[in-house]
């Protein structure tokens, strides 16, 4: 029985659960709604993708944010918290690669499974009759066969995109390919994903690739080759031999152009190799980049190209561990535009610096805002979101930026009433009262600021 059978086998059981749970469907509705919308984002829609506020003009990206798949995996995990009251429950890695839903997870008490270090995790609190949620990246075929065996409930909230990556390299196997992955070694999904190959090697980028192909056309220092690829190749992995027969698949969130460009590479080094005949039996191709991936791609690369805009920078929202996330980033780096990658408002500081992830994964603070002094000059910024990422995290944003530039114009002081533009009120607040210099407490301080301050009464959560 092949892989792919083994898990459709393990789906059908009675303690399997995909399809989520209809006696608290509303009830989490409602929840997400609550935690994740944005009113901001709302009015940035329904202006055309642009709004001016307080200095501020702020263009969105046409397609941004949550992606259906990932709505769908936190709803599955929502549910299953509610529809399994007074049981334990796991999540064998981080739902989704964002700091606010993962934050949320834990305030549910559901119990994040221990990581041990080169893939391995810590199982032994897992009891029987205990419930084990699987992340949107999915799960290895190992986890899955191991939870098959033990007396708990599964609820696997995978991806349907990632599922249609397992079963491309189970065609792959099937043909007698191995299985070329662009996509990180070490990333979940990726994996998941070679867990249920029998030959693979994975490469990052196209550099990677090119080293792929020309040993395929050339061969070349098999050791060498075998060294640096150790960590992303099946066992017993000899590229003399698993190299004639390939087929491509990939990680859903890497870029698509470089799929594109890595497929067209492999596809000429089998030509040259083989033939313009028999070429088509030694490579195959079938397309697993998320929709979503590529219309976030392809929106922000609009924005990067409208020159009409003037845009100051760019920022790009998400988890710094999101690689669909770091792949927006990239579009406007190397286009030459100023860009930022945060992962939450609180990266905006009050002393106009911003603490972001550059595309090498290092996290930087730097000044952020050029002249945001001077009153007669107003901020033209692009800003998107990866597909982890909800409303709520933008419009934080945006409120931080909004308040950082009224209070730099109005020489520091904070402004009340109905003429303050307030989104995020915590971070106004907080930027408040850095800004003051306070060293009192936060509490008091942030009480008195909504006395002062009626734009902000009502804000649900803050107090």
């Amino acid at each position: 029985m092949t892989k792919k059978a083994k898990r459709l086998s393990y789906m059908k059981t009675p303690t399997f659960h995909r399809r989520g749970f209809k006696e608290v469907r509303d009830s989490v509705e409602k929840s997400m709604g609550e935690q994740f919308e944005s009113t901001l984002v709302d009015e940035l829609k329904s202006s055309e993708f642009m709004i001016k506020k307080d200095g501020v003009t702020v263009h969105l990206a046409k397609d941004f944010g949550f992606c259906w798949g990932v709505e769908r995996s936190i709803a599955l995990a929502y549910e299953a918290v509610e529809h399994f009251p007074g049981k334990t429950v796991h999540i064998t890695n981080e739902l989704i690669h964002n700091p606010a839903v993962n934050d949320q997870l834990h305030d549910m008490d559901v119990q994040f499974i221990e990581k041990l270090g080169e893939g391995k995790k810590d199982f032994s609190k897992v009891a029987d009759g205990d419930v084990v949620i699987l992340p949107a990246f999915g799960a290895s075929f190992e986890e899955m066969s191991y939870f098959n065996e033990k007396n708990v409930d599964v609820v696997d909230t995978t991806c349907p995109w990632v599922s249609k990556v397992w079963n491309t390299v189970d065609q792959h196997q099937r043909k007698g390919l191995t299985s070329v992955i662009h996509g990180k070694y070490a990333h979940e999904e990726t994996v998941a994903t070679v867990s249920f190959c029998e030959d693979y090697i994975c490469v990052k980028d196209f550099k990677e690739a090119e080293m792929v192909a020309d040993y395929i056309v050339n061969g070349g220092d098999k050791e060498q080759f075998l060294k640096y690829f150790e960590k992303a190749i099946s066992v017993g992995f000899d590229p003399d031999t698993m190299l004639d027969k390939v087929g491509l698949a990939n990680q859903t969130t890497m870029y698509k152009k470089e799929t594109r460009a890595i497929g067209q590479m492999m596809q000429k080094a089998m030509m040259k190799k083989f033939g313009p005949v028999d070429a088509k039996d030694h490579y195959a191709e079938f397309d697993t980049i998320c929709d979503a991936t590529q219309e976030r791609q392809d929106a922000i690369h609009d924005l990067v190209e409208n020159k009409d805009l003037n845009l100051d920078f760019i920022l790009v929202i998400g988890g710094w561990d999101s690689s669909n996330t770091a792949h927006l980033l990239e579009i406007p780096q190397k286009a030459g535009v100023r860009s930022f990658h945060i992962d939450k408002a609180e990266c905006i500081g009050a002393d106009n610096t911003i603490t972001h992830r550059l595309m090498s994964g290092d996290i930087v603070t730097e000044k952020f805002i050029e002249d945001i002094e001077n009153k007669d000059k107003e901020i033209v910024m692009g800003v998107t979101s990866g597909a982890s990422t909800p409303d709520a995290s933008v419009q934080d944003s945006l409120g931080s930026i909004f308040f950082l530039k009224k209070m730099s114009s109005s020489g520091g002081e904070v402004s009340s009433g109905a003429e303050l533009w307030s989104v995020d009120y915590d971070a106004a607040a907080r930027l408040a009262y850095e800004a003051a210099g306070s060293d009192g407490d936060f509490g008091a301080f942030q009480t008195k600021y909504l006395d002062e301050t009626s734009a902000m009464v009502g804000k649900k959560g803050l107090l």
